[in-house]
């Protein structure tokens, strides 16, 4: 198997394996643990900002092409992942009717993260305008690929700064971005079985919403091999994409989902181990 048919199939096993995982989980038990999913949800971001930080982020300004241009790189990766989620928010909270004034600024649950809240609404209404239903669909794809085009960067800038060898951090990354895909799958597919789909429907489409993270792990490499600006601004704008995905969204989250002190020690657990892996 060439490099491209490693980093795709490793990817593949991340996110397509980790989303349909969960998916089928949510199919057999058709509920979730938030106290879980909090947990597991504040390790995983623990371990990727340790990684990004004390890796990627190191790896990119040890190409040499200026800290300055890493850190617009980073800069442009937050902006980015920003702005389409902004986009998508202000266009679909509205239509979700537990979404008001008093809500929290952000998602408290994995439903309204993915948006598969707001394509339950639509499929309630399904008979309707079956047109309504399918723009949902496509919204809920684009903001679940929001999360796994930046995550596959990681990988495949990873990949392409050890030239092509799939190094630990890059197997690290695969392996923790497949732990952090079963939670996210199991919302997809509890919703749409709730609504009436059939199980077996709902959970190959909930794997088929992880392969946004093929494509993720293909730029990032393809632009890493250009040579040290294009992996510089791969690495970069991979690990802009995630510090906000973390901060903006993943821990945020799993606090409000989970009301303690144990996902900020979770978190913590979770730099950690990520330092461990990288350094020992």
């Amino acid at each position: 198997m060439g490099v491209i048919g490693t980093l795709i199939a490793v990817t593949a096993i991340a996110g397509v394996g980790g989303t349909g995982l969960g998916g089928l989980i949510g199919a057999l038990l058709q509920k979730d643990s938030n106290r879980t999913v909090s947990l597991l949800l504040s390790f995983a971001g623990g371990v990727m900002l340790s990684v990004v930080s004390f890796d990627l982020i190191v790896e990119a300004i040890e190409t040499n092409v200026g800290v300055w241009v890493v850190t617009a790189a980073i800069a442009f990766g937050v902006a980015v992942i920003f702005l389409l989620n902004h986009i998508i928010d202000t266009r679909t909270n509205p239509e979700v009717p537990h979404i008001d004034a008093n809500h929290p600024k952000t998602a408290d649950d994995l439903n309204e993260l993915i948006h598969s809240d707001h394509y339950e609404v639509h499929y309630a209404k399904r008979k309707e305008n079956r047109f309504s239903l399918f723009i949902a669909g496509i919204v809920m794809a684009c903001a679940i690929a929001l999360h796994n085009v930046p995550e596959g960067m990681t990988i495949g800038a990873s990949y392409a700064s050890n030239s092509g060898v799939l190094g630990s951090s890059a197997l690290v990354l695969a392996i923790l971005i497949g732990l952090h895909n079963i939670p996210e799958g199991m919302a997809v597919s509890v919703p749409l079985i709730s609504g009436g789909m059939p199980k077996g429907k709902a959970v190959m489409i909930t794997a088929l919403s992880g392969a946004p993270t093929i494509l993720g792990a293909l730029l990032g490499f393809l632009l890493g091999e250009i040579g040290p600006l294009g992996l510089a601004l791969s690495l970069g704008f991979a690990s802009g994409a995630m510090l906000y995905v973390v901060f903006g969204e993943i821990l945020p989250q799993a606090i409000l989902m989970y009301t303690s002190k144990l996902p900020a020690f979770s978190a913590i657990f979770g730099m950690l181990v990520g330092m461990l892996i990288i350094f020992a």
